[in-house]
């Protein structure tokens, strides 16, 4: 008979355990962290140095751990002594998931220097916000983003690292093909990296209309990292002794962008750190990923449970062997109770899983596996977990009782340090070592925790987080909007999608396609509304004067 909840937390974290953890001071108080901890990044990566096992898949190449840290010592290398890169300064990487983004990464953080993840989708304006926001030294891009991206940086002075660029084009000033300037075999330069210092930059969506850079140290990064590893040793701590896993490897399928924390830390940076296999995927492809998880005996896939229903809609799943998958899930939005049901019953043996985390928490939080999930699939995990204490606050930010409602705070190592040039936002967020996440929440009387709503008025498409105050600010750039409204409409495959009502200014004209097309121009395409209404009457609003967004689906998508 396998352990309790807690009794396999104070299994798998006591003295002389590899996931054992101690208190230290925090913000006056105090917080639960690993032991055996890497102080930073630069241990992770060096401990991969020298193995030959395979460690990435993309389409027909196979890298082994050597072999990245081959290039990445090269990079490294080139980013010191070539771009001169010192410590703290900004180094951004614009791509899609290729081996070159984890290279980068490595390198990036190895020296000291702070990796600044852009999103692949965004359009020039977004990238030209980020790349003066962060005040990049270098950009690390692959063609498509080359192009898209020049025009900011020649601006601000940003030298342009390119990949995987054609060899037979001419470059453009200011830019530099990786092949001539990443010249392997030369060292990891020695650069002193401490714990405190700054690593990643991941930009969120702000509410005010402009993304903000969410800050992390290479502590709370190793910290998230251990804390995603102890999940299975939790998951082994509680199995029954009937029960078994795959036998197979651990082998991890890469099915979100890399750039996207979910894909960076928990899976990225897992594989790297314990030595897993990762299969690449460049885009999302229901049958492509099939194909792969039968070919690569693949045993995690990590995605939003968007891409969990895209597998099983597909009219070839069954024709595919995919008997190697332990776990199926991943995070980024709830997922509905049926899409866990049929998780559970449409693999041999892969189990439905959740995790609830942020780009402020590294994507750790509290998560919902097996059984659990199964008994339980309206939530998002147990609490307290290994080294994360959940409260659920009042307005006043007092705690209140099992089952009230009222906001989800967090406090864990694994939290990001503040918003990059952005006090108030950090102040806003962040208080005496707690994470205000701006979610209403419960937890019931066994630490089940559940999300019932969103105090931030934020749309999750597919896994993507979509501030209505962002896209309304680019619909009212238009010159015949007099107000809009944006907000999320439920959708069966996406979660939810973006929908707007547009009251059109007196003698104006405009389509929905116009609208969609002026959009197009300023946000990534998964921020423009799908479902559009053009009305001439005035939006309902309060008496405080603030538009009735919750009546909305009803009045206008019914």
């Amino acid at each position: 008979m396998g352990l309790n909840y807690h009794e396999a937390i104070a299994a798998v974290s006591a003295p002389g355990m590899p996931f054992e953890v101690h208190e230290v001071e925090c913000d006056g108080g105090h917080q639960r962290e690993f032991v055996n901890a890497p102080p930073t990044l630069r241990e992770f990566f060096a401990s991969a140095r020298g193995l030959d096992s395979p460690f990435l898949v993309y389409e027909d190449e196979e890298w082994s751990f050597a072999d990245v840290m081959v290039e990445a010592d090269a990079l490294a290398s080139s980013l010191v002594n070539h771009f001169h890169v010192g410590r703290g300064d900004r180094v951004g990487i614009a791509m899609r998931n290729l081996p070159e983004w984890v290279i980068s990464f490595a390198a990036i953080t190895s020296i000291g220097a702070i990796s600044v993840s852009l999103n692949a989708w965004w359009t020039e304006d977004e990238l030209e916000y980020a790349i003066d926001d962060a005040g990049l030294r270098v950009l690390i891009a692959d063609s498509e983003r080359v192009a898209r991206a020049y025009a900011p940086c020649q601006r601000a002075g940003v030298d342009v690292l390119g990949v995987r660029l054609d060899e037979l084009e001419p470059l453009a000033p200011g830019v530099q093909r990786w092949s001539d300037v990443v010249i392997r075999g030369a060292s990891m330069p020695l650069v002193e990296v401490s714990a405190d210092d700054d690593a990643t930059i991941l930009y969120t969506s702000g509410t005010t209309g402009f993304p903000k850079g969410a800050v992390s140290s290479h502590r709370a990064l190793s910290q998230t990292i251990m804390s995603f590893a102890a999940g299975p040793a939790l998951i082994d701590a509680r199995r029954d002794e009937n029960e078994s896993g795959s036998g197979l490897a651990p082998c991890f399928i890469l099915v979100v962008p890399l750039f996207h924390v979910t894909g960076c830390i928990p899976v990225m940076m897992s594989c790297f750190s314990w030595h897993f296999k990762l299969v690449m995927m460049y885009r999302w492809e229901p049958e492509r990923a099939l194909t792969l998880i039968e070919r690569h005996r693949v045993t995690s896939f990590v995605g939003v449970p968007t891409q969990s229903w895209d597998l099983l809609e597909h009219p070839r799943f069954h024709e595919y062997d995919t008997s190697s998958l332990t776990s199926v899930g991943g995070g980024g939005a709830p997922a509905p109770p049926k899409l866990v049901d049929r998780v559970e019953h449409s693999f041999s043996r892969g189990r439905p899983s959740l995790g609830y985390g942020m780009t402020e928490t590294n994507a750790y939080g509290p998560g919902n596996y097996g059984d659990d999930y199964v008994e339980h699939p309206t939530s998002t995990g147990r609490t307290p977990t290994i080294v994360m204490d959940v409260e659920i606050r009042d307005v006043a930010g007092r705690a209140v009782g099992v089952d009230e409602r009222g906001e989800i705070w967090l406090k864990s190592p694994t939290l990001f340090r503040g918003y990059w040039n952005k006090p108030e936002a950090t102040a806003a967020t962040l208080e005496s070592g707690w994470l205000r996440t701006g979610d209403v929440g419960r937890i019931d009387a066994e630490g089940f925790l559940y999300i019932e709503d969103r105090a931030k008025d934020m749309i999750i498409r597919a896994g993507e987080n979509v501030y209505c105050a962002e896209v309304e600010a680019a619909i009212y750039e238009h010159p015949a909007v007099y107000e809009a409204a944006v907000f999320g409409l439920a959708h069966e495959r996406l979660g939810e999608e973006v929908a707007c009502v547009v009251r059109v200014k007196e003698g104006q004209v405009l389509t929905a396609e116009e609208l969609r097309e002026h959009l197009a121009a300023h946000l990534a395409s998964f921020k423009v509304p799908t479902r559009i209404v053009l009305t001439d009457e005035a939006l309902a609003r309060n008496a405080a004067g603030k538009l009735l967004k919750r009546s909305m689906p009803e009045t206008y998508f019914a």
